[in-house]
């Protein structure tokens, strides 16, 4: 019998990957790839122990699992990786993180297909 909300999902996932994405490079160590990703972001909202809630925003890129091969192997992103971004006016400088102890990626469906990666810009250089 045929999953239709698996290929449903993968559909989606595809439209995504065609309609909505730009380049990036995506660089860990001397290895770097240049992939397609959809931008977004996460709101994390973590206790401070003294009555308050502080609120962080990471820039998030989703790419396909598949994509995110370095040195010939399929790889998963790590901490202290970074996702370089151009538009007319800069290029952008973004380092693979998320804040305390939640992890820098996730996947972003249920059949792993998407990845979504936290980052935080780190500096901006202009054209």
């Amino acid at each position: 019998m045929t999953d239709l909300l698996s290929q449903g999902l993968s559909w989606l996932e595809d439209q995504r990957h065609q309609h909505l994405t730009r380049t990036v490079t995506y660089q860990h160590g001397v290895d770097q790839a240049e992939l397609s990703a959809t931008i977004g972001r996460t709101v994390f909202e973590q206790d401070d122990h003294a009555g308050g809630l502080t609120r962080m925003q990471s820039r998030d890129f989703l790419i396909r699992a598949a994509d995110l091969v370095l040195a010939s192997e399929i790889t998963l992103p790590r901490s202290g990786d970074r996702i370089i971004e151009s538009d007319a006016i800069a290029t952008y400088t973004y380092e693979v993180m998320a804040p305390g102890t939640e992890p820098p990626w996730r996947y972003s469906d249920v059949n792993r297909l998407t990845l979504r990666i936290h980052t935080k810009h780190v500096a901006t250089e202009a054209l």
